[in-house]
Order: C-alpha cells, then structure tokens, then sequence
C-alpha cells in the first residue's frame, strides 16, 4: 500500500465535518432513553415549597408591628392615667409611660415556652378597654404579689398585638369567661423598642425564607422549549467538541 499526501486521500463524510464540529440533528438515543421526570414527586415538592412560602409570609406579617415598634422613638410619650385614656391612633404601637391601677375581674395568669418568667393580664381598673401585660420575674410569682401602678411599655391594639399575644382574647373568655372588645387596647409593660429589634431580623429571615421557595416554585416550573429543528440537520444546535 502507497502512502500519499493528506490532500490525496479521500475525505469520507462524518461527524466532525464543518472544522471540529459535532451535527446532531437526531436526539440522543441515551438521553431519549432515560426515565421521564417523576411527575408525582415533583408536584409534591411544588406543593410543599408554595405551603412553605404562604407560612412565611404569614409569620413575617404577624412580625411587622412589632418590627416596626423596633424602630420607634426609645423616648416614652406620657400618656398619664389609664382610667382616664381612650387610645387613638397617635398612639398606636407606641412606646408610653402611663399610671393606673390594675383590677382583678378577667385577669390570667399564663407562661410562655421557653421563659422562666410568668405573665399576666390585668384589666385597667375603671378603664375595660385597655389591658396591661406585665412580666412577673421568675420566684416572684405568689399568692402576695402586687402588680405596679406605674408602667412603661408598647400599647397597641390587642387584634395588632403580633404572634406572641394572638389567642389572649380567647384564654380570657375560657378561663374567666369575660368578653374583651374587638376595639380592646394591651400595654405590654416593659417591651422597649431597643427589646424588640430581634423582630426586624426574624421577619427579614421569613421573607428571604419566602422569597427562596417562591423562587424554587419557579425554577421547578419553568418550561424549557427545544428550538424546531430542520429535516437536513437546518436549525440543529451543534455540540462543540472540548
């Protein structure tokens, strides 16, 4: 057999024609035989990231009023007399210096997990519409305690208290069988502005948390739509070799 130059011997046709590029206008046979995505299970984890979503968002609004407590001015306005206060909206999720005595009827007692102190919740005596949470310190408790007379703290709405006070209405009605308002107004006595900036950083941790499952729904979701192809290998998406 004669060797000849490279320019003599024929050129057969084949697949790195066209300077070392791959034409693949047939789809690949081992990607054509791979299973189909498994529909069921990717429904359920859309479901689960869109449930996830809506529960942060959710939390996140019931974090705002105190979120934006967080960022009110740390100086208490002197609201003076609780007997004698009708709340409005110039107060509203303010911080307030107030007096008042505190009466017996409807008042609970209640804890919350994670807290070694206690809590309760005294009507304004004279005043039904205003309540007045007050933190008890742990070993302080007893039959001898007397609430204070004098209070510092966030008055707000009871319906606009945030998380941690939704469900007080009810424990009021079930253990002392006494109906708050839907117009009843809570001093959380002893809740600074300073006290309550971790709320800003929870509530921006639920929307990013929101924001991320949203964003998961969405690369799920996403259609991918193959280019039409030609029946000579016209609009075929070349492959470059590496």
């Amino acid at each position: 057999m004669t060797k000849g130059s490279a320019s003599s011997l024929p050129a057969k046709p084949g697949p790195f024609a066209n300077g070392g590029v791959l034409i693949s206008a047939e789809p690949d046979p081992e990607l054509t035989a791979l299973p189909a995505p498994p529909k069921r299970e990717r429904t359920a984890a859309v479901l689960l990231m869109i449930v996830t979503a809506v529960a942060a968002i959710g939390m996140s609004v019931l974090l705002l009023g105190e979120a934006r407590y967080a960022l009110a001015s740390s100086t208490p306005a002197d609201v003076g007399d609780l007997t004698a206060v009708k709340p409005a909206d110039d107060v509203a999720n303010k911080y307030v210096f107030a007096t008042g005595l505190l009466g017996a009827t409807g008042a609970i007692r209640y804890a919350r997990t994670a807290e070694s102190d206690s809590f309760r919740l005294m009507p304004v005596a004279g005043n039904a519409s205003i309540w007045v949470e007050i933190r008890v310190p742990e070993g302080f408790e007893g039959p001898r305690f007397v609430p204070p007379t004098k209070f510092a703290g966030r008055l707000v709405p009871m319906s606009k208290a945030g998380m941690r006070h939704v469900g007080l209405a009810k424990a009021v009605k079930d253990q002392t069988d006494v109906t708050i308002g839907p117009d009843a107004w809570i001093l959380i006595d002893g809740s600074s502005p300073r006290a309550s900036r971790w709320a800003i950083a929870l509530a921006a941790m639920f929307v990013a948390f929101a924001a991320w499952n949203l964003f998961g729904v969405a690369r799920v979701l996403r259609t991918v739509r193959d280019k039409p192809k030609g029946g000579d290998g016209e609009g075929a998406q070349p492959d470059r070799l590496t």
